[in-house]
């Protein structure tokens, strides 16, 4: 409804700003009739308009704006239920005796997981203090490690196991080349100069996999709901012993397993 006279000149500029303008009459209201108050402050506006507001730049290219919504929408078909989907898995791992087993390889298998593994990158395996370290390491197949020699003696590193058999011969400092891990095993490592040097090499087919630290546990982050097989294997099981093998179903924000090893308590 409009309001006439001086008292509502606020009012009739804001009718103005807000209806005046998309000529509300079309729109189902009443054209009003002009009084000659009503012309008189129309004359008010003209000779003293409302600001407009500002133009916004849109964020995108004209072309790349009519695109924006389909693409977001394809993102998050794609990945959204991925995003949605994925959970923390924790494991806790013990010996015979009930305490925390560190460095035990913790992984999660699946036909799926398989299609997923992907090399890691920046992986190494120093001898430092005539050593290995890490002790055990755990990366998915493809991976490429780098062995720096930072000892001020020269060292032999060697694998026979039948997953990466390789050598090499007496060097100082980190070798040119690294060692590309390409088949699933367990490959033991040692030095031909420094017979007590050993450590190990956890090749696996999965992305979802890490190392217990010293309070036995380890939390696989962002895997997705499914169906897996947890596996867990350390150093210290009996020779030729198969690595723990169980069924695990991942559904919701988190999952979680424990596992006792045959390993004799400390």
């Amino acid at each position: 409804m409009l309001v006439s006279g001086m008292g509502a000149f606020e009012s009739i500029r804001a009718c103005k700003a807000v209806l005046f303008h998309t000529q509300p009459w079309r729109c189902g209201f009443q054209r009003p009739a002009v009084s000659d108050e009503d012309r008189w402050i129309g004359r008010a506006l003209r000779a003293n308009p409302l600001p407009r507001p500002p133009l916004v730049k849109p964020l995108l290219r004209p072309g790349l704006s009519r695109l924006a919504p389909r693409w977001l929408a394809l993102v998050l078909l794609v990945l959204g239920p991925a995003w949605a989907a994925a959970a923390t898995v924790t494991v806790q791992v013990v010996n015979d005796a009930g305490k925390p087993l560190v460095n035990a390889a913790v992984f999660l298998e699946s036909k799926e997981a398989r299609a997923a593994a992907r090399g890691l990158k920046g992986v190494e395996v120093q001898q430092v203090d005539k050593r290995f370290d890490p002790l055990v390491t755990v990366v998915s197949i493809g991976t490429e490690v780098l062995f720096p020699n930072r000892d001020k003696v020269r060292h032999h590193v060697y694998s026979f196991s039948p997953p990466k058999p390789f050598e090499l011969k007496l060097y100082a400092g980190t070798p040119a080349n690294p060692v590309l891990f390409d088949k699933p095993g367990i490959v033991v490592l040692g030095c031909n100069i420094h017979d007590k040097m050993m450590a190990w090499v956890v090749v696996v087919e999965t992305p979802y996999l890490g190392l217990t630290g010293a309070s036995g546990a380890i939390s696989l982050r962002n895997v997705p709901a499914g169906a897996y097989r947890l596996r867990v294997w350390h150093p210290e099981l009996p020779p030729g012993g198969a690595a723990f093998d169980t069924a695990l179903s991942v559904a919701g924000a988190a999952a979680s397993a424990n596992v006792r090893l045959p390993v004799a308590g400390r």
